[in-house]
């Protein structure tokens, strides 16, 4: 097995993961970012609409965090969000001094936009391509430094605990372009792997966002926190995963229902703003939570429109609002919304300028992760930090979303974050240089993990089976659009966490159709398959477990918000078994997929506890 080793271990190369490599490397550290894809591929680049920081007179840091607080329903942490709060208008003036090509004012200012749920205008902007510039000014500010060196195309199996305090953190990778194990040691490991809103069939997420590192931490016997809240963005293309963003409402855009009438007032978001200007935690400059269920409440009143998507088995019939922006003109929309422009043309068949666009809501971020404290330090159950663990971005739960994200908070979060958690990992380094920085690499027990993974080649497939991994995947999307969406139930959440086990127990029964080691791209499908079907599972413990309705999750059942807010903590109990790679059972057995973590008997194995 090769074995790599470096001061600090990036796992993830998007928004967080680049920020923490820059961060450790002008610090003068060895830096390995290891990713599944190329770094320009990474999901923060179809982030479109902005980053918030403090910038105009009239706004301040108080007010930020304010914001920020009243959107998390309770569950926002007040010491990480004043910290993130008041490091965001430095780290994105930095993103501008590295070349980041923000939008501007007349006068030559960085152009600020508002966003909802916000009180003053915060959220700065390249057009509505923020996340795709963003990526590029992070990843060419990251190719000057010699110190880092980058592992594209390394899919992450398995985190290795320290055996004892000093020795080395392992990731245990598989190289899709060399076809064999690779472990990555360094005295600090930092996951910033996105989240996993790519389990819901209706999704705003790429393939690619599959809870990587939330099932890495569960496996390795760590919590996930709040892992139940997932925001549900408002305004997506029909059918396409396409989000239509939320700076369209920002710069004026209206929503319609099925007879051209403005609704949200009807719902609690009113009274209704002028034509054209948008006014703060207002009609469409809501928080995305309340108009994701004000769509629900109007689809259930009748005023909700059927939309005809085609796809390859047939005709879709979905149910949608509508987004006027036929009022801004054509020259403001190419100005600042040209992505909008072009994506509503190409999948819609509309031209915004002089029609309005069809949207209907679609999973699109998770509040909850892997607990940090607010310098990235991993806690573990009883809340204390793991040494020499850290985690950054949406896989992370730093306390700054609460039970309810606002727009553009998320990417600042990934260049605050993704600095706070390297400076705090280059300080363990430091202290490790004065002894063995390589002590303790796990190489050994690396063996025995690949050993336990690699016997998905051991059982090539030896009869025609008419499950897939596909079919699961596909399953496991409709269920939850089904049954987890935007309200639920107790009934729903059961069904759902039953469906799911089901999936568990049929991905454990398939056996490999490819036996090659190169770029084996089921090999790939099938761990992110058994992660996104670990996270789903974890968050339905969670969901099932919270008798009341909070922020992004609401539970018809239980529509009172308790007095008194607590977190959920999520961990796989039996956890020395489903880590044991000795536990399995025959790898050579037909039905026996041979994997690290046997998915059929992990799930419904999940334990929850809430503290305050």
């Amino acid at each position: 097995m090769q074995v790599f080793t470096a001061d600090v271990v990036v796992l993830g190369a998007g928004g967080a993961g680049l920020s923490a490599a820059l961060a450790a490397a002008e610090q003068g550290f060895r830096v390995a970012v290891v990713s599944k894809v190329y770094p320009m591929r990474s999901h923060t680049v179809a982030a479109e609409g902005g980053a918030a920081g403090v910038h105009l007179p009239e706004d301040s840091l108080v007010s930020h965090v304010d914001d920020t607080l009243r959107a998390g329903a309770g569950l926002g942490i007040p010491d990480a969000v004043e910290a993130i709060v008041a490091a965001a208008p430095r780290e994105l003036a930095r993103l501008e001094r590295w070349g980041m090509p923000f939008s501007r004012t007349d006068d030559g200012d960085v152009a600020i936009r508002p966003f909802g749920g916000m009180s003053h205008p915060r959220t700065w902007f390249a057009a509505d391509k923020t996340g795709f510039h963003l990526l590029h000014t992070l990843f060419q500010t990251a190719l000057q430094y010699p110190e880092i060196e980058f592992f594209s195309d390394h899919l992450a199996l398995d985190l290795l605990r320290p055996a004892a305090d000093g020795d080395c953190w392992g990731l245990l990778a598989y190289s899709q372009r060399a076809g064999e194990p690779v472990l990555f040691t360094a005295p600090a490991l930092i996951i910033a792997t996105g989240g996993f809103a790519r389990a819901w069939g209706t999704s705003t997420n790429a393939d690619i966002v599959t809870g990587d590192g939330h099932a890495l931490a569960l496996r390795a016997g760590l919590p996930l926190m709040d892992i139940e809240f997932i925001q549900w963005h408002p305004t997506c293309l029909p059918g396409t995963g396409f989000l239509i963003t939320e700076a369209a409402r920002a710069e004026g855009g209206v929503l319609r229902d099925k007879d051209g009438q403005r609704y949200l007032a009807d719902y609690g978001l009113g009274p209704e703003t002028p034509l054209g200007h948008p006014e703060a935690r207002r009609m469409e400059l809501g928080p995305r939570d309340a108009l994701s269920q004000a769509f629900l409440a109007a689809e259930a009143d009748g005023r909700t429109a059927s939309y005809d998507y085609p796809t390859v088995t047939g005709i879709r019939q979905l149910q949608v609002v509508y987004l006027d922006l036929t009022h801004l003109g054509r020259e403001v929309l190419a100005q600042r919304l040209p992505l909008i422009v072009t994506l509503a043309n190409r999948y819609a068949g509309v031209d915004p300028a002089r029609t309005p666009i069809p949207v209907c809501p679609a999973a699109h971020y998770t509040m909850g992760g892997i607990p940090t404290d607010a310098s990235g330090s991993v806690l573990d159950d009883d809340g204390e930090a793991v040494p020499g663990l850290f985690a950054a971005g949406e896989c992370a739960a730093t306390g700054l979303h609460g039970a309810n994200r606002l727009g553009s908070n998320s990417l600042v979060e990934t260049l605050v974050m993704g600095r706070a958690a390297a400076l705090a990992a280059t300080e363990v380094v430091a202290r490790r240089r004065v002894v063995n920085s390589t002590a303790g690499v796990p190489e050994t027990e690396a063996n025995a993990r690949w050993e336990s993974w690699a016997r998905w080649w051991e059982n090539p497939l030896k009869r025609q089976d008419p499950d897939s991994l596909a079919q699961i995947r596909a399953d496991l999307g409709q269920i939850l659009d089904q049954d987890f969406g935007i309200q639920v139930t107790d009934e729903s959440l059961s069904r759902a966490a039953n469906a799911v086990t089901a999936l568990g127990e049929r991905l454990a029964g398939l056996a490999a159709h490819d036996s090659g080691r190169v770029y084996n791209v089921e090999f790939q499908e099938r761990v992110e398959l058994e992660n996104l079907l670990t996270c789903a599972g974890a968050s339905l413990a969670a969901a099932r477990e919270r008798r009341e309705s909070r922020g992004a999750f609401q539970n018809s059942d239980h529509p009172e918000t308790a007095a008194a807010a607590e977190h959920s903590l999520v961990t796989i109990s039996n956890q020395a078994a489903a880590n044991d790679p000795e536990s399995v059972s025959d790898p050579t057995a037909e039905s026996d997929p041979g994997l690290a973590s046997d998915p059929g008997s992990a799930f419904g194995r999940f334990e929850v506890r809430h503290r305050g």
